[in-house]
């Protein structure tokens, strides 16, 4: 039996002066939550859910909402800035974007789909629909297609079109990084390795699936037009292209200072010697830039002094500054850079006064004072022994002794010293004793990786004479061979680990990349021909570390998987992720094609200059480092422009492209471990 409804009200009338009543009887409104009440369980229960429903919508909805509208954005300012430099564009250029148009059949979705290009820009990113009369720039067909991965859109170079019909999302990175996040990273520096900061390890993330990689990608775009010989623009010109633009930004930003800071437009200082300047000059001269070359001459002339109350470390000075003043004086016969190397030469020698004649890593070359850091009286190994090429040289020049004593005692000291294993050598060396300290780690990448180029490149220069040398270098390949070596467990991809204290750790730096092309030309100096064996599957290992990454460039180290059922060949760990525009494999592409002939190694160079313009290239002329190279969309700009960039990566691209093999031949020349070309000295009489 039901009980009786209850009342909980009582019915009111009021009347006011104005006859207005109020009657809170049945009439009145109830509040919401009595109505809310009144309903049964079911009710509230289904209400909930539904509005659960509608606010996970709501966020899934919100990305894809911005994307859209980000990409519109972009478009119009394609658009806006195309109409603008499509006017400056030479005829020579549009005409060769005429013969694409009338050439190429009609466009076909593919993976080897032919970039378009701004000339303006110069070699610049692959980009969508053809804007009008901007010249086609045919990408080669990639012959491997091993591991191959579509690769994301441009996201710095703000002159880069993006397909409307895919709406791919891009971004201009034109804002320094916060400061906060830079405090973090000094936090996490170890070591600085010519550019490289060593950062201690983070935990491992695997690469992505397949299936996310497909679904990351954007879906290829039928407008692309496809690759035509007609159409391709000349790789050298491309390379010249990315010079200037990169000089540019050097010239108008940090002229005569040492490092170009592109995104923020400023520069940034080492030694302050003016060290892009100066690792640049033999670039210029090799790509035939005569007014670049001519306006950094007149730098040198006028304004480049060493008489600095400056620290500068002897190693990379030596590489880049005095190895640079020795390629240009030899290319051009001008005394002007003899005299500078001569001063600067000069003013390094107080770094071997030491004890065990073991060089001190920094000197000043104002004062003429050596001293090792501050953290530490140990050098690292490769910093001791990768100086011999350009004091050797400079000793010839000037026929003074006492440059060529000084790193040859050095390297007499080093043959002997005990420590070794099989040929690898320690990291460091301590400058009292002489002697190898933490012994038991050996790597071939950072702060050991050049002992080894100069091994033979120092028998090489002097005319295959000193036997020592070879037999140092030949014992560590066959110690590499032995400890180092492997193999990943599912696509057998040889690679180059490190040892510690018998510990095998399957980790090989970006750096470890110049090992193909070192290998190579000791092949072709007679070495054993297993040699260019192991240097034909390294190369195919440094190639992958490009391909299997989603913006087509290397990150700075990988790991390795040794497990057969894994599916992952390559791992990179988040501190790893950043491409600092390192040239080490394209040195190697340069020495495997100019001795096999083999154009897909040109291809694979060609691939990585796209990459390059496409993820590095910065708006107003440079071109910057990245902090990751997993993410095509935003790969985050680090805000720096290496030397070496120009010194080396772009100057081994040129020579890679090139079809005159007496350009700095290998049977004349020998390269410094920056690029700088030294003449190899005749045989001396037996």
């Amino acid at each position: 039996m039901y009980p009786p409804s209850r009342k909980d009200f009582i019915s009111l009338t009021l009347n006011d002066p104005h006859s207005h009543t109020y009657n809170n009887g049945k009439h009145r409104r109830q509040s919401c939550w009595r109505k809310w009440k009144q309903l049964s369980r079911l009710q509230r229960s289904l209400i909930l859910f539904l509005l659960a429903l509608l606010l996970i919508f709501g966020l899934l909805s919100y990305p894809s909402m911005t994307v859209q509208w980000r990409g519109l954005s972009d478009r119009e300012d394609w658009l806006e800035l195309n109409d603008r430099e499509v006017k400056d564009i030479p005829p020579e250029v549009k005409s060769v974007s005429d013969q694409a148009e009338a050439k190429a059949p009609p466009p076909v979705a593919g993976p080897h789909m032919g970039p378009a290009v701004d000339p303006d820009a110069g070699a610049d990113a692959v980009v969508g629909p053809k804007a009008p009369n901007v010249p086609i720039l045919a990408k080669p067909r990639i012959k491997n297609k091993t591991f191959q991965n579509k690769r994301g859109p441009p996201s710095l170079q703000k002159d880069g079109n993006i397909s409307d019909a895919i709406g791919r999302k891009k971004q201009v990175q034109e804002v320094v990084q916060d400061e906060e996040g830079e405090e973090v990273d000094k936090e996490k520096k170890i070591v600085s390795w010519r550019g490289a900061l060593i950062e201690a390890d983070q935990a491992t993330e695997p690469p992505p699936s397949t299936n996310e990689k497909e679904a990351a990608a954007p879906p290829a775009n039928p407008a692309d037009p496809v690759p035509s010989e007609a159409g391709a623009v000349d790789r050298l010109e491309a390379v010249r292209d990315a010079f200037r633009h990169a000089w540019k930004g050097y010239k108008e930003y940090a002229w005569g200072h040492d490092e170009l800071k592109p995104i923020s437009r400023s520069f940034g200082e080492w030694f302050g010697l003016g060290l892009t300047l100066i690792d640049s000059l033999d670039t210029m001269w090799i790509l035939g830039l005569k007014e670049e070359f001519a306006e950094a001459k007149d730098w040198v002339e006028k304004e480049l002094s060493f008489d600095k109350n400056v620290d500068v470390n002897l190693f990379e000075t030596t590489i880049r500054i005095l190895g640079g003043l020795l390629s240009t004086y030899h290319l051009t016969g001008d005394q002007l850079f003899l005299e500078k190397a001569k001063d600067l030469g000069f003013r390094l020698m107080p770094a071997f006064k030491t004890p065990s004649k073991i060089p001190f890593s920094d000197v000043n070359i104002g004062k003429g004072i050596a001293h090792p850091p501050r953290w530490t009286s140990d050098s690292t190994l490769a910093e001791v022994t990768s100086i011999q090429l350009e004091f050797r040289e400079l000793s010839r020049l000037t026929q003074d002794p006492q440059y060529q004593e000084a790193v040859n005692e050095v390297m007499r000291l080093v043959h002997k010293l005990p420590g070794k294993q099989d040929g690898l050598v320690p990291m460091f060396i301590n400058t009292n004793s002489g002697q190898f300290t933490h012994k038991g780690v050996f790597t071939l990448g950072a702060r050991a990786d050049s002992y080894y180029e100069y091994l033979l490149k120092q028998w090489i220069q002097g005319g295959k004479a000193e036997d020592d040398l070879l037999e140092d270098y030949l014992q560590a390949v066959e110690g590499v061979k032995k400890h180092l070596v492997r193999q990943t467990g599912p696509s057998r991809l040889t690679f180059v680990g490190e040892l510690s204290h018998s510990r095998f750790n399957p980790k090989m730096d970006h750096l470890v990349c110049f090992l193909p092309g070192t290998l190579a030309l000791g092949a072709h100096n007679g070495l054993p021909g297993d040699h260019m064996d192991l240097a034909v599957q390294l190369m195919e290992t440094c190639h992958q570390m490009y391909q299997q990454m989603e913006t087509g460039l290397s990150p700075e180290i990988v790991h390795f998987s040794l497990q057969a059922s894994d599916g992952n060949n390559l791992i990179v760990k988040p501190a790893d992720r950043h491409n600092l525009l390192r040239p080490e494999t394209v040195e190697s592409l340069f020495y495997m094609y100019r001795f096999t002939k083999d154009p897909k190694y040109r291809d694979w160079g060609w691939d990585i200059l796209l990459s390059f313009n496409n993820y590095t290239k910065v708006l107003g002329g440079g071109y910057t480092s990245i902090n990751n190279v997993r993410d095509p969309l935003n790969p985050g700009p680090r805000d720096k422009m290496e030397s070496f960039f120009l010194g080396e990566t772009l100057k081994y691209l040129y020579l890679l492209f090139s079809d005159d093999t007496e350009q700095l031949s290998l049977d004349k020349y020998v390269f410094n471990t920056e690029a700088h070309a030294l003449p190899i000295w005749p045989s001396p009489p037996k």
